[in-house]
């Protein structure tokens, strides 16, 4: 079965499918190893010029056989899978003549080229793949056709299905606007807690005492005390020197119990003790804010940045290549030199050419150690020599913006997701056309 999981790679590769669906796909298009002992063959379905024959079919049948079993799902009866597959080969069957007749085809080349990709991700060489599938019974060159054929089919519908979808704004801004209402009606909660441990295997005694502690605790709240210096004092949580700070959660990600009592709570009240399987916890509600106002202050902040990078190479170590950042950095804040001079002079980086320039990031644009002293640096500071894993960089922020990009990020999110939705719908309608429009003739077996 391992060539199953090989072609369900390319599928995902090819399609962006889910790989449930992509595993399924591939089981059913996977050619069974040929049986020893083959009766002679006949024609079960006519499809335009074509046919496929009932050793095709059962060698499908048997395919998908082993996946389930594997799989441990129950088999339908016999004549409902036959009926399955069977209707499975004809839309494939028909989609092949289409994309035949108009003249869509993948070159030996751009063969080679996805399988090495699919052995890449396998993390085999091409040779080992091919060995691997031998082994399983299934000839090379049986699996050389089967993509192709399923490169062929991508290409086909990325023709007549992708590239006719559709969006317009009036969509984008509908489908925003029940994002927005949806997250208006849901809430997240700033948290801070108290926590007093309760050790495992404790005695009866014990629990008392840790259950003392938090009365206690909750007896000094109640005359005033100040809920982050209690949690500094008294809390075993991680977060008691944070004052217990817990930060903004959604209800869904607390547990029952919690999310209950604090939701009796205005912002600034603390709950009940409240005893969990090994902790007694007082939870403080810090603020309240709706999703939708949680998406406005998370708004997506863009940074121009630009930057010196030196490599480390045989030929330049780590400590020179820090050294001579740390003198280009000296002659900046002596203004001896100016920035964009410096990175097209020294600068190891494609971006050399245009003064060190990387144009506008957004976060997770890159590595988190540039990102975090970038994010760190206010505009016109440049950093001191941080390392990431292409070398050592000079940085300086030029300038920073939030609203554009986000509302940009946004509909282009929006675009996708009703993309993604319409093009799940339009392949299953062009399917069934392509299914209805073609010659098919059963044949009934012969005695």
């Amino acid at each position: 079965m391992h060539q199953l999981k090989i072609a369900a790679v390319l599928l995902c590769a090819l399609s962006g499918a889910t790989a449930t669906n992509v595993w399924a796909q591939a089981a059913a298009a996977a050619p069974a190893a040929p049986s020893r002992a083959v009766g002679i063959d006949s024609i079960a379905v006519v499809v335009n010029d074509d046919v496929i024959t009932r050793n095709e079919l059962a060698a499908r049948i048997k395919t998908v056989e082993r996946r389930m079993k594997a799989q441990n799902v129950a088999l339908p009866e016999p004549a409902d899978l036959q009926r399955q597959m069977l209707e499975r080969m004809i839309v494939e069957r028909a989609q092949l003549q289409l994309a035949k007749e108009m003249g869509v085809r993948v070159d030996d080349t751009t063969l080679d080229r996805a399988i090495g990709r699919i052995a890449e991700q396998q993390k085999m060489s091409v040779q080992d793949l091919r060995n691997q599938m031998e082994k399983e019974g299934t000839t090379f060159a049986a699996f050389r056709e089967e993509i192709r054929e399923e490169i062929i089919m991508q290409r086909l519908r990325e023709h007549e299905v992708d590239a006719k979808l559709q969006i317009s704004d009036a969509e984008v801004d509908n489908f925003m606007s029940a994002e927005q209402a949806a997250a208006r009606e849901q809430v997240e909660l700033n948290l801070a807690q108290i926590m007093v441990h309760i050790p495992d295997n404790s005695s009866p005694e014990q629990i008392a005492a840790r259950r003392a502690r938090a009365e206690d605790v909750m007896r000094q709240l109640r005359t005033g005390a100040d809920f982050a210096k209690m949690a500094a004092t008294y809390s075993d949580a991680a977060d008691a020197l944070k004052g217990g700070d817990i930060g903004w959660r959604s209800p869904e990600r607390l547990p029952p119990l919690f999310a209950e009592q604090l939701g009796k709570l205005k912002p600034g009240q603390v709950t009940p003790i409240i005893k969990s399987a090994g902790a007694f916890h007082i939870l403080k509600l810090v603020d309240k804010r709706s999703a939708a106002d949680a998406q406005a202050a998370t708004a997506v902040q863009q940074t121009h940045v630009r930057h010196i990078l030196i490599k480390v190479t045989p030929a330049v170590s780590a400590s020179d290549a820090k050294r001579k950042l740390l003198e280009l950095r000296e002659r900046l804040d002596n203004k001896a030199a100016k920035f964009e001079d410096l990175a097209r002079l020294f600068s190891t980086d494609g971006s050399a050419a245009k003064g060190g320039d990387l144009g506008w990031l957004s976060p997770g644009d890159t590595m988190p150690e540039f990102e975090s002293v970038m994010n760190a640096l206010k505009p016109g500071e440049v950093s001191a020599p941080v390392e990431t894993s292409f070398g050592f960089h000079l940085i300086e922020v030029m300038e920073r913006k939030s609203d554009d990009a986000s509302k940009e990020k946004q509909r282009n999110a929006a675009r996708n997701a009703i993309r993604e939705r319409k093009l799940e719908e339009a392949t299953e309608d062009w399917q069934r056309q392509v299914r209805d429009r073609a010659y098919v003739e059963f044949r009934a077996e012969e005695k």
